[in-house]
């Protein structure tokens, strides 16, 4: 975008078909006809749960709050033990948060000790429930962590420009967002949504924060229709395919077929991917490396 008028132009048109085709051609000039998708497998938060890792899985998420710091770490060593080649990825950010402060550890050291007993990512981080944004993505890449996705939780407004020009301004100051999910994760009964809706706010998201470099779609959380359309007007990742290729449909109904399919339906390229954005092969194992440096900047000192 050229202006923030531009943007506020856009985004109170309804002309849904030219703010897609803009949208489309911004992600086609980053990405090409590529669209990624990573396979996870969700496990619960609860120390010694069971701990499901298909083979096919490209990320095991650590799903659900944590009881206690100890609890956390805990539950980290299980996964990180049984996740084999996996990217152990969990918990939201402003869960750790609440966490570190009700320890009364600082973030750093709870993240600090997450690393140390085996998880790279932390899942997510819900923009609009963060106590001090800025401070605690940073902190994550201090830690010498990686943040997954930017998220949102629940929308508290039918007008989706001032989040997302809260978010790209968030990233000029932070620089390491890799993916950001612009969908809430809640339906905010108050102001509920469409398709059209949420179509658009896909397509603005493209638009308006263009200095992120994936704009993503939850397959699991919007299903396989709404992901389809978001990625011919923006959206070029989707998250949390079902990692379970052994379906009652048969084959032809796995979900890897299914979000192929799909993609290839919407003019792209299917391509494999990581819990770190690394490209994965034929056979599930490392490719070529998509943008390491991305979403991550060298580890710095920072006082407490």
């Amino acid at each position: 975008m050229n202006t923030v008028a531009d943007a506020e132009s856009l985004a109170h048109s309804h002309d849904i078909i030219s703010i897609g085709v803009l949208a489309d051609d911004l992600r086609r000039r980053r990405h090409g006809t590529r669209t990624t998708f990573v396979r996870v497998a969700n496990v619960a938060a609860d120390v010694g749960a069971p701990v499901s890792r298909p083979a096919a899985a490209g990320e095991v998420r650590i799903a659900g709050v944590p009881g206690s710091r100890a609890a956390a770490v805990e539950r980290v060593r299980e996964v990180a033990s049984a996740a084999g080649r996996a990217v152990v990825t969990g918990f939201s950010l402003a869960d750790l948060e609440q966490l570190s402060a009700r320890e009364n550890v600082t973030l750093r050291a709870l993240l600090e000790e997450l690393r140390a007993a085996g998880l790279e990512l932390v899942a997510e981080a819900p923009v609009d429930r963060l106590q001090d944004t800025r401070r605690s993505i940073e902190e994550v890449n201090i830690a010498g962590m990686a943040l997954a996705r930017l998220t949102v939780d629940q929308s508290s407004s039918a007008d989706p420009m001032p989040l997302l020009k809260a978010v790209a301004d968030l990233q000029r100051r932070v620089a390491v967002l890799r993916a950001f999910a612009p969908l809430p994760r809640r339906v905010n009964p108050t102001a509920p949504t469409t398709g059209y809706d949420d179509v658009k706010h896909v397509a603005l998201a493209r638009l308006v924060v263009d200095n992120v470099p994936s704009i993503q779609v939850d397959w699991s959380l919007y299903g396989p229709k709404l992901a389809q359309v978001a990625l011919t007007v923006g959206a070029d990742d989707v998250d949390a395919v079902s990692a379970e290729d052994e379906v009652a449909g048969g084959p032809r109904r796995a979900p890897l077929q299914e979000i192929r399919r799909n993609i290839i339906a919407a003019g792209q390229e299917p391509v494999e991917r990581n819990g770190r954005f690394d490209i994965l092969g034929p056979l599930g194992t490392l490719g070529v490396v998509a943008s390491p440096s991305e979403g991550r900047r060298p580890r710095e000192e920072r006082s407490p």
